[in-house]
């Protein structure tokens, strides 16, 4: 598990990059990462960058003070290595900035909960655009972050709501001496577990919870209180004792908006899945309920059915040979397009260097005619540090910066672009077909009973399933 925050850097951004790199909090800076800047040059390959830009007014008016962004992703004490942290951290770093954006990653080991330090410029290294700081841009992060932590094994914050777990709600519930944090935990999954708010208060009464105030007329109690077993008091459901989405307002308001994602989702035109009437018992209990279940199933199986023959599918063999065709294509442009991305990241830190390589080798060519070569470097040092840098690393990718022509670099940058974007519009056009056929695929499997591993049993073209 991973928590994740963001700010900007309106100054000082070398003070930033000393701390993140300590050697201390770093082993030694064996934990230290960069892309596209070197950590002891980092705020000059920062400033080259943000001095391309003339973008210093965003569309919406935002003023664009920050010269760099600070994102901290810390994990769950003794869940994860050092290695493994860090790697997760370089992972982030590079899906998050797509290779645009100079950056200097640290973990930090010095503490009882492993974390990392990404410290990346405010405008990228091609279009020199700005980083959009906002809700949609952090909830990209935690997402990010989440699943690269679930891919590596670790533990996951799932919430209730989207808005999810601040910092330091989970910082608290981590030093949280108290079963405040369960109570919590348990709400948060009944509210999960409910169709009603009445739902909710059984299920709560069935986890041993003793309540007071659950009624939302006027004549109730303003708040909710609940006693789980084996506790002598009872807890507030307010803002000030659980937290403002613990009301019985606001746990209503979740449910209520939960109900309705799904009626949404049902409302779609997609195919829908057949309604399972054998795991819930509500279905055996109550006749007029399975009646209307039983004939929605058969809708949908008669849908299913027609939207299989209008795509010439006859019986089980052809549908799974479709399904595997279409499997293929798509792990096929998966590949190609993590291909592209490799390649892009590469080529877009080649480019940043030979810019800087090109525009800065006029005054490293003074400097070395220079009679006064002190004074002139204290005029030009930074120019000459970038030009300096920018060759060192060209050279360490086996390049001559001497025969680079950036504008032929920028061209096969924009090539790449276009051949991932019409990879991307394929992928996802397959995966559509894919995720609709095998939808298919298992409301038949369902409808007919038919056994996956025993599907010769061909699709008669003339009827309809019947009951």
């Amino acid at each position: 598990m991973a928590v994740t925050k963001i700010h900007g850097i309106k100054a000082t951004v070398d003070k930033a990059i000393d701390y993140i790199c300590n050697p201390d909090k770093t082993d030694e800076q064996i934990y230290v990462s960069s892309f596209a800047c070197s950590p002891e040059t980092a705020a000059l390959d920062f400033k080259y960058t943000l001095d391309h830009t003339n973008e210093q007014i965003s569309s919406n008016g935002q003023n664009r003070e920050n010269k760099a962004f600070h994102l901290i992703q810390a994990f769950a004490p003794e869940e994860v290595s050092y290695d493994e942290a860090h790697t997760i951290g370089k992972e982030l770093a590079d899906q998050l900035l797509e290779g645009k954006y100079s950056y200097v990653l640290t973990t930090h080991i010095d503490k009882g909960h492993i974390h990392n330090h990404l410290i990346f410029c405010a405008a990228d290294n091609i279009d020199h655009n700005h980083y959009h700081d906002c809700k949609k841009s952090y909830w990209q992060i935690r997402k990010l972050s989440d699943r690269l932590c679930e891919e590596h094994g670790l533990s996951v914050i799932h919430s209730a709501e989207k808005r999810g777990m601040r910092y330091n709600e989970w910082f608290a519930n981590q030093n949280e001496n108290s079963w405040k944090a369960q109570i919590r935990k348990d709400i948060n999954q009944a509210i999960k577990s409910s169709s009603t708010y009445d739902d909710f208060i059984a299920l709560m009464n069935a986890k041993g919870y003793e309540m007071k105030n659950t009624s939302l007329d006027q004549n109730s109690g303003k708040y909710i209180s609940f006693r789980p077993t084996g506790k002598d008091r009872f807890v507030r459901g307010s803002a000030k004792s659980l937290g403002k989405n613990f009301t019985k307002e606001r746990i209503k308001e979740r449910i209520e908006n939960k109900q309705e994602r799904k009626r949404m989702f049902t409302r779609s035109d997609n195919l829908r899945q057949l309604i399972d009437m054998t795991s819930d018992t509500k279905f055996s209990e109550n006749t007029g309920l399975k009646k209307w279940a039983s004939k929605e199933n058969l809708k949908i199986a008669a849908h299913t059915y027609n939207l299989m023959l209008s795509k010439n599918i006859h019986n089980f063999s052809e549908l799974n040979e479709r399904i595997n065709v279409l499997k293929e294509q798509t792990q096929t442009a998966n590949r190609s397009i993590v291909s592209i991305e490799h390649q892009l990241r590469e080529l877009s830190e080649i480019i940043k260097y030979a810019e800087q390589y090109q525009e800065n080798k006029p005054f490293n060519d003074r400097y070395e005619n220079a009679k006064d070569q002190d004074r002139f470097l204290r005029k030009y040092e930074s120019r000459i540090i970038l030009f300096a840098g920018a060759e060192r690393m060209l050279q360490r990718k086996g390049i001559d910066p001497r025969h680079m022509k950036p504008e032929h670099l920028r061209k096969q940058y924009r090539d790449l672009i276009f051949q991932k974007e019409k990879l991307a519009m394929q992928h996802k056009s397959t995966s559509a077909d894919l995720k609709e056929l095998e939808q298919i695929r298992q409301n038949m499997e369902d409808y007919l009973q038919v056994h996956p591993l025993d599907q010769e049993k061909p699709f008669n073209p003339n009827s309809t399933p019947e009951l």
